[in-house]
């Protein structure tokens, strides 16, 4: 299953947005046992590490067997925030 964070907005930027952001998908679009997510960047400006950040923590321990991936993205935010989600311990 494909996610477009677009959904949520342009400017993914807090925990508690992401947090919302979270669950508004649980509720809606992940079903029951997803086997796999991937997190789809278009048309995303800006994306902060506390957003993405509660939304993998959420999805994890809810649905501890699925797999994340993250389609490539051009935006620097996007890898930014990626890359210190992915250096943290608890990523």
């Amino acid at each position: 299953m494909t996610i477009k964070l677009s959904k949520f907005g342009e400017m993914l930027i807090s925990r508690p947005a992401g947090r919302e952001a979270y669950f508004s998908a649980k509720a809606y679009l992940l079903g029951k046992n997803p086997g796999m997510v991937e997190f789809d960047f278009d048309k995303i400006k800006v994306l902060t590490p506390s957003w993405i950040d509660e939304f993998i923590a959420l999805l994890k321990n809810d649905f501890p067997k699925t797999k994340i991936k993250f389609l490539h993205s051009h935006n620097p935010t996007v890898i930014s925030s990626l890359k210190i989600i992915s250096a943290s311990p608890s990523a």
